[in-house]
């Protein structure tokens, strides 16, 4: 199972941070992502973390303004967003990867199989 938290509205260039924790299973060597979703708009990858090791993959609207980590023990993964956009506005959702995936498969939806509960992040202008 896998709770998201955090979201909310904020003023263009604030702040928000966001957590998708995950229980009943042991996800420590799978893949941890973000996918957000606009209005009127197809899914949209944004950023993933493998469980082992950490490293991570971006799209490149967000880099330098957020930021995934993890914490291992508490099975929860934490997506800080600056900078905020009013484009960043949508409905963000954490997925599950149970298995290895290579790096050019990280951003595609249908890789995933487990989705939480999205939670709704509004930038105004």
């Amino acid at each position: 199972q896998l709770q998201a938290s955090g979201g909310g509205s904020v003023q263009a260039g604030g702040s928000l941070r966001l957590s998708c924790a995950a229980s009943g299973r042991t996800f420590r060597s799978h893949v941890m992502a973000w996918f957000r979703q606009a209005p009127g708009k197809e899914r949209e990858f944004v950023v993933a973390i493998r469980w082992k090791g950490g490293s991570t993959t971006y799209t490149d609207s967000v880099k330098g303004r957020f930021t995934i980590s993890r914490d291992n023990a508490k099975n929860t993964v934490y997506l800080q967003m600056n900078s905020l956009k009013s484009e960043d506005t949508a409905v963000y959702s954490c997925a599950v990867a149970s298995r290895h995936l290579i790096l050019s498969a990280v951003s595609l939806s249908s890789e995933y199989d487990y989705w939480g509960q999205g939670t709704q992040v509004t930038v105004s202008s």
